[in-house]
């Protein structure tokens, strides 16, 4: 049997993307995941939810001997899909050191590690941060990229360098570079969601946590030049993100990358202000959310969303909910929360 390696399983991309490679692939699944913005719980929901097993390996990536240890029994290794990362844009502004430490670190000892064992099929999570304050709306994988707003989007975009460059050295290894809009909701049973183990800089848990007393939701600035002086971002379904990759690794297994590199937006294509998800949020709830209006945050870019046809030509992928549904998935999984499920 063909094993894929993910990595940061434990994730909130990752566990619903290992979600999809049990139910709908004959792949066996090597999680790893070192538990630094994580939860081992992720593991239980994912076999509550799949009823199946998969391994798991707690492990710095950015430590390459203990990787090749911890790997070395494992043969016949089809591709890698590399999610761990650190994420934060607030905290990457106030630590950018620890942030290209181990973003960068963690990378290059994946390739590496793919390059000794003659793994070809890698994909890599990127973001949609490396475009900067486009000067294009909607972005396609030819905007060209702008000054980086924080060093988180700094490492997604030298990541990508590296990335190939490497492909260059080792035309033999195929890689798919995924550029993620902004990942929201949870899985549709309502098992597994976004569970922040740190207070979450992400907008929908904000939401979420503030709707059950929780937390306090501040919107950090009304003053862009927007429709309606909200930041704007391209909201997508984090399963919609899984099914992608799935789609990602056939068209890798399957040698249909024309070149060694690829390169995919995923998003809706829907630019949608900070203030219409929360009325999003509040409509499927039938809540009213208190918030308050704060000053404009240190790397928040103003406004972007995807044009995300090559994704749907090439892939043949095709985002399937709504901002509604988002919301709504959401919803029901933080009250599960609140139910201790």
């Amino acid at each position: 049997m063909q094993s894929i390696i993910v990595t940061g399983g434990a994730g909130y991309i990752g566990s619903h993307t290992i979600i999809e490679l049990l139910q709908k692939t004959d792949l066996h699944v090597i999680s790893i995941d070192n538990f630094s913005n994580s939860n081992a719980t992720a593991y239980d929901r994912i076999r509550d939810i799949t009823g199946k097993s998969f391994d798991t390996i707690n492990l710095n990536l950015c430590d390459q001997a203990a990787l090749d240890k911890h790997l070395s029994d494992y043969t016949n290794i089809a591709g890698i899909i590399h999610f761990a990362a650190f994420k934060s844009v607030p905290q990457s502004m106030a630590d950018p050191l620890l942030y290209y430490h181990n973003n960068i670190i963690s990378l290059g000892n994946l390739l590496q590690f793919a390059k000794q064992n003659s793994i070809r099929n890698f994909i890599f999570s990127s973001s949609c941060s490396v475009y900067g304050n486009a000067s294009e709306l909607p972005v396609t994988e030819e905007t060209p990229l702008q000054k980086s707003e924080s060093p988180y989007g700094h490492t997604k975009r030298i990541g990508e360098e590296i990335i190939e460059f490497f492909c260059n050295a080792n035309p033999d290894i195929n890689v798919v570079m995924l550029r993620y809009f902004n990942p929201v909701g949870a899985h549709i049973t309502g098992k597994n969601g976004e569970l922040p183990i740190t207070k979450p800089n992400n907008l929908v848990p904000i939401i979420t946590q503030t709707a059950v007393g929780k937390n306090a939701l501040t919107v950090f600035g009304s003053d862009y030049n927007t429709r309606d002086g909200f930041c704007i971002r391209d909201y997508i379904h984090v399963s919609d993100i899984a099914d992608a990759h799935l789609k990602a690794f056939e068209f890798l297994n399957q040698r249909r990358n024309p070149n060694s590199v690829s390169v995919f937006n995923l998003g809706t294509g829907n630019g949608v202000s900070v203030m219409e998800a929360i009325k999003s949020f509040e409509r499927v709830s039938g809540l009213k959310l208190p918030y308050t209006i704060g000053g404009r945050r240190a790397g928040d870019i103003v406004e972007v969303y995807a044009n995300n046809s090559k994704a749907k030509q090439l892939l043949g992928w095709e985002p399937k909910y709504s901002l509604d549904d988002m919301m709504l998935s959401a919803w029901k999984w933080q009250q599960n929360i609140e139910k201790g499920l």
